[in-house]
């Protein structure tokens, strides 16, 4: 497999790691963008993608064969009119031509050949997050707005100073260029603080039912064999939960295991089916005749349960020796004896998830790609206007990526899924 599918959804992971939720419920909108500088050839795999999610569920999708933005929930599909759509067409239309233009100046400016074996990946998102207040109104928390690329950080800005912030010496361009636009910079800051607020807040109201419905962990607590002989992983994995704010503590004789006590965590992550899970484990001795318990707290289910670790019987199978096989060896011929068993299996014949569900990425879409919009595109797309059509590609001087504002938007911000991006041609 090329390199480019190690990096085609690299943001998931990383959306709005570091924010446990501080008392409020926390909501967010998030739109990813990834473009490919040449076909990979596998299936599922495209050009370019484009996806909105809402508290990480893909609510929209869009693809450069399919070249069609459409719902990915019934609320989506019931509560949105057509032009929303078609608009939402236009402009990913206009931003897949930005990205195809764009890779190539930065490949260009990475001294990276075009007719290399290595697959590059350029890729943008942002987005918003607020937590729920008890009127229902949702408080801006904050916003995200960055680019990536071949996997490594380029740019990023800093919503609270209003400055692009470049990691590597190759964005240094990109920076002075776009905080040298000040109309970028005013509306990316209105966009993530305001916009993206309202579209998050519409479209919790649109999907407030599925909000709604909390779906119970299945929690299971099994150990398996460690790669040191005397040791077993214990580990606890809460699964089939929505929404992903959980509580999950390992003990040891009811005192809470933490990451010095060896404990290691995957985080919530993702299922395929809008779920999640979280699973923490921690390595002990075989010999260990301590009491383990897991315990588990999904609020929104009401589900407050503590499991206890149920230590597998270790079988040992003793060899027996009939008079038939006494004589046989008495006389030379040849004596089984059957050997001590122990497989993984018994040490976790309770665990009914031996090979645990593994977590699936989504990815999203949508922001202030490709730069540049005029207030009359605003305005145009909050009052339910028409957008205009796709950006011009520009050329390598122009250097879309790096102005962004050269030509002023000439694609409405509609659908929660915009930004900047699509603006003119240069990185």
């Amino acid at each position: 497999m090329t390199r480019a599918t190690t990096w085609i959804f690299l943001f998931l992971p990383l959306m709005w790691q570091n924010l446990e939720p501080a008392g409020g419920e926390r909501h967010s909108l998030t739109y990813i963008y990834t473009a490919l500088s040449k076909p990979v050839g596998l299936p599922g795999i495209h050009d370019f993608t484009a996806m909105g999610l809402m508290d990480s569920r893909m609510i929209d999708y869009y693809d450069s064969d399919n070249q069609k933005k459409v719902p990915k929930q019934d609320w989506m599909k019931e509560k949105l009119p057509s032009d929303y759509w078609e608009k939402g067409t236009q402009s990913r239309q206009s931003k897949q031509q930005w990205f195809s233009v764009n890779i190539g100046i930065l490949m260009e400016r990475m001294r990276q050949k075009s007719n290399e074996t290595d697959v590059h990946v350029l890729q943008w998102m942002h987005g918003c997050e607020g937590d729920l207040q008890e009127d229902g109104t949702l408080k801006f928390i904050r916003g995200m707005d960055m680019y990536s690329y071949d996997g490594d950080n380029f740019l990023a800005f800093d919503d609270t100073n209003s400055v692009w912030v470049a990691p590597t010496p190759e964005a240094l361009l990109t920076k002075r260029k776009w905080d040298g636009v000040d109309v970028l910079k005013e509306y990316t800051k209105g966009y993530l603080e305001n916009e993206c607020m309202d579209w998050l807040t519409k479209f919790m109201t649109y999907g407030q039912k599925q909000l709604r419905e909390a779906s119970p962990p299945q929690v299971h607590l099994f150990a398996k064999n460690s790669k040191v002989k005397t040791n077993i992983i214990l580990t606890c994995l809460a699964t089939g939960f929505y929404p992903k704010d959980i509580t999950l503590r390992i003990k040891r004789n009811g005192r809470v295991l933490y990451e010095d006590d060896g404990l290691t965590s995957s985080g919530v992550r993702p299922n395929q089916d809008n779920t999640y899970q979280r699973r923490d484990s921690v390595e002990i001795l075989r010999t260990d005749k301590s009491t383990y318990t897991c315990e588990v707290i999904h609020k929104a289910s009401g589900v407050n349960v503590e499991r206890g670790w149920v230590r597998a019987p270790q079988v040992v199978v003793t060899p027996l020796i009939n008079n038939t096989s006494a004589s046989s060896t008495a006389s030379g011929g040849s004596n089984s004896s059957a050997a001590s068993v122990t497989s993984e299996e018994e040490v976790t014949p309770l665990n009914p998830v031996k090979k645990a569900s593994e977590e699936s990425l989504h990815s999203g879409d949508t922001g202030v790609s490709g730069v540049s919009a005029n207030n009359t595109s605003a305005s145009s797309t909050a009052s339910g206007g028409s957008n205009s059509s796709a950006a011009s590609v520009t050329s390598e001087e122009e250097d879309s990526l790096l102005n962004p504002v050269k030509k002023a938007s000439e694609e409405s911000l509609h659908s929660g899924d915009t930004g900047v991006s699509g603006v003119s041609g240069e990185a």
